[in-house]
């Protein structure tokens, strides 16, 4: 199966939205276009929604891959818009060790749809992976509401 894929040009550049099989599997920071389709037009239009504080969650079938990556993503996933929690957290919610989840969401493929960057160190921000790193994750936060929770 080829994957699709949908440009959508968001307040921190071009997001690249992939497809394979009827479900999402990345966002990617660049553009790269292709061949779109019924569900990429629709993720680009809940982004669109989100980024202009008309969407708090996201509705879209995503591949959440297996194991420890899809516990801790579907984590991620329940965390609601203008909310954080810390690695550790979500160390205790999927049973693994906060180092092992701070490289599950490092490794999360749909930054933004799955958001990674309610994910905070015990101390500090933590990391993103995004153009412009954590700056654009606190960006996001702020964007979220969130930015009290950063002080």
């Amino acid at each position: 199966m080829s994957p699709l894929r949908l440009t959508v040009d968001g307040p921190f550049g071009p997001m690249t939205v992939t497809e394979v099989g009827g479900r999402l599997t990345r966002l990617d920071w660049r553009a790269d276009p292709g061949e779109g389709s019924a569900l990429l037009l629709e993720a680009a239009r809940q982004l669109i929604a989100y980024f202009n504080h008309d969407l708090s969650v996201f509705d879209l079938p995503f591949d959440w891959g297996s194991g420890l990556h899809e516990r801790v993503r579907r984590a991620m996933a329940a965390i609601p818009m203008g909310e954080t929690r810390t690695y550790g957290e979500i160390a205790k919610a999927v049973g693994a060790p906060a180092q092992a989840v701070g490289q599950a969401c490092g490794a999360n493929p749909l930054p933004i749809l799955i958001p990674c960057h309610r994910i905070l160190g015990r101390n500090g921000l933590g990391g993103f992976s995004a153009p412009g790193g954590v700056e654009t994750k606190v960006a996001l936060l702020r964007h979220e509401g969130a930015a009290g929770l950063l002080i």
